[in-house]
């Protein structure tokens, strides 16, 4: 009779390795989950610039109240003073309120200029946004990535439109007074990049023959939008 030999430890440990790693990974996308109640950043004791999923976390006996509160979102920031897209972003997240390390959620707070102010293509590669329109009236859309499709329309006061995590978006303001929305992502720090900024602005810069062929433009407008990103 044959006798059907058992798998040996380290087979068994290495596919056992590989189911763990395969569960893991949708999650290495988002926010980790909270193993205690808090972890309040501790921005004083960083080594170095590398940081893995958060901020080392302040002894308990250390947090304040004050940790967890941040006045920013309560003033309008300036539009109009040199600020070619007429828009402006205050955000709430982990590098200005430590309360929020390791909790998944942050907010931002966006001004417009009347008749144009624009929040311009950009991605959050790290959180779902839902905006909240305060006051006035914004056009605002985001493109799918399966067929390139624009789902857009206009939100006005008091109403609510959701930017899937990743996908190029954008909001301008189409009305004759200010426009402000709240911004609520499900990540503590959810990343902002802006499409324009991070192609005709990058250092080292992106080549210019590349961005030539992907626009279909010639190298020259290239080199004269790359002119108005570098910095000054």
């Amino acid at each position: 009779m044959t006798r059907t030999m058992a798998p040996k430890l380290p087979t068994i440990f290495l596919a056992a390795c590989a189911v763990l790693l395969a569960l893991a990974v949708p999650l290495l996308a988002g926010d980790p989950d909270m193993l205690q109640d808090i972890c309040v950043a501790d921005y004083t004791s960083l080594q170095g610039p590398l940081r893995v999923n958060g901020f080392p976390c302040k002894r308990e006996a250390n947090v304040t109240p004050d940790d967890f509160f941040f006045g920013g979102l309560a003033k309008a920031a300036d539009v109009y003073s040199g600020n070619p897209l007429g828009s402006a972003a205050t955000a709430a997240d982990v590098e200005v309120l430590p309360g929020l390390n390791m909790l998944g959620v942050s907010m931002e707070r966006t001004d417009f200029a009347p008749w144009g102010g624009a929040s311009p293509p950009h991605v959050h590669p790290r959180a779902t946004e839902i905006l909240f329109v305060v006051e006035g009236t914004l056009e605002v859309g985001f493109v799918t990535a399966a067929n390139r499709r624009l789902l857009g329309r206009t939100v006005r006061k008091g109403e609510v439109f959701v930017f899937p995590r990743g996908l190029v978006h954008f909001q301008r303001s189409v009305g004759p007074a200010p426009a402000v929305a709240i911004s609520a992502f499900n990540s503590q720090l959810p990343g902002t990049q802006t499409v324009a900024v991070a192609l005709f602005g990058a250092a080292p810069a992106v080549p210019t023959d590349v961005l030539a062929r992907a626009f279909q433009i010639d190298g020259g407008v290239v080199e004269n939008i790359k002119s108005r990103f570098r910095p000054k």
